[in-house]
C-alpha cells in the first residue's frame, strides 16, 4: 500500500456523522476514503454463541476486535460500537427529531443551530434511511404487548404517546408489512447480501443478522461506494493527525488485519499514511475527542473548549418487574423479545421547570427471557423437583402415562418474571458538564458525575414509577443507579459547537476553529444533549456541514 496517497477527503469513522458526510462528498465528485477501525458484518455474521458473544468487544490491545467498545469512567460507563455503520449496527434504530424548544440558548447551554436550521436535513435522512413507523395496527404486528402496555400506561398518566419512526423495513413498497419476506427495491448494498423485512426477534442492539434494519452500511455507505467511487478501508485505525505545511492534513493509521484476531497487538504495528485537502474527524465522542486531545499538540490554535461539555443525553435504564393484569388478577403480559428493540415512547415535554425525556419500550433477544428464568433458581429447580418426583411415583406405581406433553409444560413454568417484565430506556436532557481529558498515562477520562443532573434523573424516576403504578408493576432501579453510576449508549460533547474559540471546538457549521478544512461530524459537537435518541440529529447536522463543504469546494 502506497504510504503517500492523497485524497479530496479523508473520513475517520462510519457512524451516522461519518457515513452521511462520505456519501454527501463522493456524490459530488470528490474523492474520498473513509478509515473505519472496525470489521463489515454482513447479514448472518453478528455473533449469538456464547464463544462468540465473549469474544464480540473492542480491544485491539488484548486481541479481541469485535463491535461492542465498553468504557468505564469514574462517574458513569458508555457502550458504543465498532464496525462499519458504527453506531447504526448496535442502535435501536430510533429517529427522533429534537424538540425545537430545547436548542437551548441560556446559562446551561448555547446552541448555534436552531430546527429551522435542520429541518431540511431532517428530512433527506429520514428518507435516505427509510423511516417507518412500527404497523402497530397490522397483524401480527398488534400482538406486541410492550407497545400496548406503554400506551395503556401513558393513557393512565395523561402522558403523550407515540410511536416514533424506525430505521427498519416493514414492507416492501405498495405491499402489506409483512415479517422476513425478501426485502425487493433497495439499492444495491456493499455486502452483496439479500435482506428480509424485520421478523420481530428483538436483535436490533446486537447486530440485526436479517438485514431488516436499515443500517448506514446499506444506504449511505453502499452508495457512497458502489455508485459514487468512495473508497472504504476497514479494520484501519487513525493513529495520528498533523497539517501538512503545504495545506490540508497528513493521517496516520495501523491495519489491524496485520495482525490476526486472538492475538495481542503489538505497540510496533507499522503506520500507514494519507493526505487530504480535508479531514473529517467523525469517530464519535469518545473517538473524535480522544484524537485530539492526543494530538493537540499538533493542532496549539484549538481553544480551551475541547473536551467539555460532555454529558449522556439523559440515559437512564430502569425496570418494571411482575406486571398485573388488574381486570383479570394475572400477570400482564409484556413480552419484551417479540418485535423490534423500541417501537414507542412516552414523550414528556421540557415545560413547566421540567429538563424534558422520554421514556421507550426496551426489548431485547428472546435468549434474555431464557435466562431470566433460569437465573431465578429456586421456583425452577422446584419446578425440576416436582417434576422428577412425580415421573419416579408414576413409574413405581406402574401409571406412568406416556403424554407427557402437560408435565413438561409444568416444568417449564409460567415465566411469570421474565413474560411481565419489562427494562425501560429512558434518556433527556441532562447537565452537559462533564470535561474531558487524558490520563498520565494517555487514556482518556472524564469528570462527569450525576450529582448536578440529579433534580433531571430523578424527574425521569418518576416518570418509571408513575408507569410502574399505571401496569401495577414494581419499579426497580437499574443496580448503578445506588453506587450513583449510569450507563450511557448515547455519549455527547467533548468538541462542542460555539460561537468562537472560546466557547466551542468547532463553528456551527462542523469546521474547526483556525483549522480551514478540518472538520467533526459526530456527537462530540454537540453542545448540549439531544433529548430524545440523538442518531437523527446527529445525521442531519452532518448533512448541513456537508453543504457548507461543498460550497467551499
Amino acid at each position: 500500500m502506497s504510504d503517500d496517497e492523497h485524497f479530496d477527503a479523508i473520513v475517520v469513522g462510519s457512524g451516522f456523522g461519518g457515513s452521511v458526510t462520505a456519501f454527501r462528498l463522493a456524490e459530488a465528485g470528490l474523492s474520498v476514503c473513509v478509515l473505519e477501525r472496525g470489521k463489515a458484518y454482513p447479514p448472518g455474521s453478528f455473533p449469538r454463541s456464547p464463544y462468540e458473544l465473549s469474544r464480540n468487544f473492542w480491544d485491539p490491545s488484548e486481541g479481541l476486535h469485535g463491535m461492542f467498545n465498553v468504557w468505564s469512567f469514574p462517574g458513569l460507563g458508555g457502550i458504543v460500537s465498532s464496525g462499519l455503520g458504527g453506531g447504526s449496527l448496535i442502535y435501536a434504530n430510533v429517529l427522533i427529531r429534537k424538540d425545537a424548544n430545547t436548542f437551548a440558548r441560556d446559562e446551561i447551554e448555547y446552541w448555534p443551530v436552531t430546527y429551522d436550521d435542520l429541518e431540511p436535513h431532517y428530512e433527506q435522512v429520514e428518507r435516505m434511511l427509510n423511516a417507518q413507523r412500527y404497523p402497530f395496527d397490522r397483524e401480527p404486528y398488534n400482538q406486541t404487548s410492550k407497545t400496548r402496555a406503554l400506551q395503556l400506561a401513558a393513557e393512565r398518566l395523561g402522558l403523550e404517546w407515540l410511536l416514533p419512526n424506525l430505521a427498519i423495513t416493514f414492507a416492501n413498497p405498495g405491499e402489506e408489512p409483512t415479517p422476513q419476506v425478501p426485502i425487493r427495491g433497495a439499492p444495491e448494498n456493499l455486502h452483496g447480501r439479500p435482506r428480509l423485512t424485520c421478523n420481530l426477534s428483538g436483535e436490533c442492539d446486537i447486530g440485526c443478522n436479517y438485514g431488516s434494519k436499515n443500517s448506514l452500511d446499506y444506504n449511505y455507505l453502499s452508495l457512497a461506494k458502489l455508485r459514487h467511487g468512495a473508497e472504504i478501508r476497514t479494520r484501519c485505525e487513525v493513529t495520528e493527525l498533523t497539517p501538512r505545511d503545504a495545506g490540508g492534513y497528513r493521517i496516520y493509521y495501523v491495519d489491524h488485519t496485520e495482525t490476526p484476531e486472538g492475538e495481542k497487538r503489538s505497540d510496533d504495528l507499522p503506520r500507514h499514511t494519507l493526505t487530504a485537502d480535508r479531514l473529517v474527524l467523525a469517530a464519535g465522542t469518545f473517538g473524535s475527542t480522544y484524537l485530539l486531545l492526543k494530538n493537540r499538540a499538533n493542532f496549539p490554535r484549538i481553544g480551551p473548549a475541547l473536551g467539555t461539555r460532555f454529558c449522556g443525553n439523559g440515559d437512564l435504564l430502569t425496570f418494571l418487574i411482575k406486571a398485573l393484569d388488574e381486570s383479570t388478577g394475572r400477570p400482564r403480559v409484556l413480552d419484551g423479545g417479540y418485535g423490534p428493540v423500541i417501537t414507542s415512547a412516552i414523550r414528556v415535554p421540557a415545560e413547566n421547570g421540567r429538563r424534558g425525556h422520554y421514556v421507550e419500550d426496551a426489548g431485547y433477544p428472546q435468549l434474555v427471557s431464557w435466562l431470566v428464568e433460569f437465573a431465578n433458581q429456586t421456583p425452577y429447580f422446584r419446578r425440576v423437583g416436582r417434576f422428577l418426583l412425580r415421573r419416579l411415583v408414576a413409574r413405581l406405581r406402574r401409571r406412568a402415562d406416556p403424554d407427557i406433553g402437560a408435565e413438561i409444560s409444568g416444568l417449564l413454568g409460567k415465566a411469570v418474571l421474565s413474560s411481565s417484565s419489562l427494562p425501560l430506556l429512558a434518556m433527556g436532557r441532562d447537565i452537559p458538564d462533564g470535561r474531558f481529558s487524558l490520563t498520565r498515562d494517555g487514556k482518556l477520562t472524564t469528570d462527569w458525575r450525576v450529582d448536578r443532573s440529579r433534580p433531571y434523573f430523578e424527574e425521569v424516576r418518576q416518570t418509571g414509577i408513575g408507569i410502574a403504578r399505571a401496569l401495577h408493576a414494581t419499579f426497580r432501579d437499574n443496580p448503578t443507579w445506588r453506587l450513583s453510576r449510569v450507563v450511557t449508549v448515547h455519549p455527547l460533547g467533548g468538541c462542542p459547537m460555539g460561537r468562537d474559540e472560546r466557547e466551542g471546538v468547532v463553528d456551527s457549521f462542523g469546521q474547526v476553529f483556525n483549522y480551514p478544512g478540518l472538520y467533526v461530524a459526530d456527537g462530540s459537537v454537540m453542545p448540549g444533549p439531544v433529548g430524545p435518541n440523538p442518531s437523527l440529529t446527529i445525521a442531519a447536522l452532518a448533512n448541513r456541514f456537508a453543504d457548507r463543504i461543498l460550497s467551499q469546494v
